[in-house]
Order: structure tokens, then C-alpha cells, then sequence
């Protein structure tokens, strides 16, 4: 696990995760990927599009039917393709039976990079804001899952997807976000990355919570509290030795995530540390309830997955440490 100083500063102009796809399908091609591509209607949205422009041959539209778009990837992927999907992450929780049956089962090489994931959709409102796929694609004993922090994470999360065999989930986002790795990738599969050492107290967060928490960190240090910031971008596998050695050298664990907290990759570190190193922790994310529709950054605020929020529970789980 590697240290960096990571830039929140927007010298670089933010960008979707989102907009990763199209250029990196265009390049995994290029590079003698053999890559086929199954979309559901949605391709000018998650950017797949654009791979269809450069090999109309290599693209197929499934129409509104993300059940059928599964089914027809599984069986491209058996002929040697390695195949990637395209959709929305609320639509792909449509196909959960495909999905195991068609997929997960065989481990079949099928990447499902699903876009829209979380409440960040905005004003699309609660239909279209996918809370549940964390926990259901993880739930797949077979597949690898990934939550991208920014912009050049996603595209080595697709790179990465391509050189290994199997199936995959990386879920996408609609707005665009500031970029961190302003330097290049730290991507490694299962491997939690350091973004900023700390002492008192470690923030676990993937997704676009990555960012908000490293601005925490930079509060919490104006108050003398020294925060350490793992990007775990892989949530399946998870990084249990990097989150065993958090809670033994820190003491205490805030998990953030644009997910229902009970089921996602708070409740996932909890039961490692459980196992491993109980400590005291706390859990910014999407509460027992479903979205509603206004703006990204205001549904976000509405949920409490700001800066403030997390840096509101590091202390909480500081004064339970204490």
C-alpha cells in the first residue's frame, strides 16, 4: 500500500468517472483486447457510444432490455470475446437472475460498467438512483467489484478489468468530480491505496466519497486530528489487511460510501474487523431510506455525504475511542 499527496486543488478540470468508457474500450481495442461491446439504449449516456462509431461491428444494442443485453453477453463472452456491458446501475439490478445464472456461475468474462450509481443521478429522484448494487453484485460470489474515485482510476479499473479473465462490476457517475490522482493511477486490484497517512483515526471511502474525505481529513487536521484516507476502490476482493492494519495502528474507522450504509462496504469492513481488530467505527452513507430529486450536490448534502459529514464522524468515533 502506497503513500501519495493527492491534488484537490481542481488543477486539473473535473470529470465524470463516466466518461472513461468510450475512449478506454476505443484504446483496449486498439491495443488487441478483443472487446465486443452490449448496450441497452443507454450508450450515448455512459459514453459506449463512442466506441461504436470507431467498430460499428463490434457493437450491439439490446434495446431497453437489460435482462436479454446479460443473457447475449454471457454467450458472446463463451466464444472468446471479452465483453463489456452498458447501463445504468439501478437498470442492471433488473437482470439479477441473469446475471447469476448467465455470469456469475460459469464465470464468464463479462464487465458490467454500470453509470448513474448512487443519488448523484439528482434530479432523476429515487427511481433512478441505484443505493442496492453494491450489495448485490458483491453478493456474487464470482465477481470483482469496483467503485472508481475519479476520472483516471476508472480507466485503469477498465484497463485492469480487461487483462483479467472473469466477471466484473465497476460502477460510474453522472457528475463530474474533481480529480485526485492528478499524477497518474494507483489502481491495483483488492488493494486499498493510502492517500493521506494518520494517527488518530482512519477514513475508509470509495466513489466519489473519496475526495470528500480527504477534504475532511484536511479540516480535521486544523483541529489537530491526524486522519489517514484509504481509497478502497475494490470493494470485492476486499483489502482486509490494509483495514486490519488501520484499525491497529489508528484505533477507529469511518467508513464513507454512496450506498445504503447497512449493506455496502461499511457493513463489509465491519464484519473484516469484526473477525480481525474491533474498534470503534462510524458510517457516513446513504440512510435507511430511498433518494428524492434535486440537484447531485444537494441530494448529496440532503443524505449527509459532504465533507462536514465525515469530519462530523471522525470525531464521534474519536470520542468513543477516547
Amino acid at each position: 500500500m502506497t503513500t501519495t499527496t493527492p491534488s484537490t486543488t481542481g488543477a486539473v478540470a473535473p470529470a465524470a468517472t463516466r466518461e472513461a468508457l468510450g475512449p478506454t474500450l476505443i484504446r483496449l481495442q486498439r491495443d488487441g483486447a478483443d472487446v465486443v461491446v452490449v448496450d441497452a439504449d443507454l450508450g450515448k449516456s455512459t459514453t459506449a457510444r463512442q466506441f461504436r462509431d470507431i467498430y460499428p461491428e463490434r457493437f450491439f444494442t439490446m434495446g431497453i432490455a437489460e435482462q436479454n443485453m446479460f443473457s447475449v453477453a454471457g454467450g458472446l463472452a463463451t466464444l472468446g470475446y471479452t465483453v463489456f456491458t452498458s447501463t445504468f446501475a439501478v437498470f442492471a439490478e433488473h437482470a439479477f437472475d441473469q446475471l447469476r445464472m448467465s455470469i456469475a456461475q460459469p464465470r464468464l468474462n463479462v464487465k458490467v460498467v454500470a453509470s448513474h450509481g448512487g443519488v448523484s443521478t439528482g434530479e432523476d429522484g429515487a427511481s433512478a438512483q441505484s443505493i442496492e448494487d453494491i450489495a448485490l453484485f458483491a453478493s456474487l460470489p464470482t465477481f470483482t467489484v469496483v467503485v472508481p474515485a475519479d476520472v483516471v482510476e476508472a480507466e485503469a479499473a477498465l484497463e485492469a478489468s480487461a487483462r483479467t479473465p472473469g466477471p466484473w462490476y465497476i460502477r460510474t457517475g453522472r457528475p463530474k468530480i474533481p480529480v485526485i490522482y492528478t499524477d497518474g493511477p494507483r489502481f491495483q486490484v483488492g488493494k486499498a491505496h493510502m492517500l493521506r497517512d494518520g494517527s488518530d483515526l482512519t477514513i475508509v471511502a470509495c466513489g466519489l466519497m473519496v475526495e470528500r474525505s480527504l477534504r475532511a481529513a484536511e479540516a480535521l487536521a486544523a483541529e489537530g486530528i491526524s486522519a489517514r484516507v484509504l481509497n478502497m476502490a475494490t470493494i470485492r476482493p476486499l483489502d482486509v489487511e490494509a483495514l486490519e492494519r488501520a484499525a491497529t495502528e489508528t484505533g477507529a474507522i469511518v467508513v464513507a460510501e454512496e450506498h445504503l450504509v447497512h449493506t455496502g462496504l461499511g457493513a463489509m469492513t465491519a464484519q473484516a474487523l469484526a473477525e480481525r481488530a474491533p474498534v470503534p467505527m462510524e458510517f457516513v452513507g446513504v440512510p435507511d431510506r430511498y433518494g428524492e430529486s434535486a440537484t447531485w450536490d444537494q441530494v448529496l448534502e440532503i443524505m449527509g455525504l459532504t465533507a462536514d459529514g465525515v469530519a462530523t464522524a471522525a470525531r464521534k468515533v474519536l470520542a468513543r475511542k477516547g
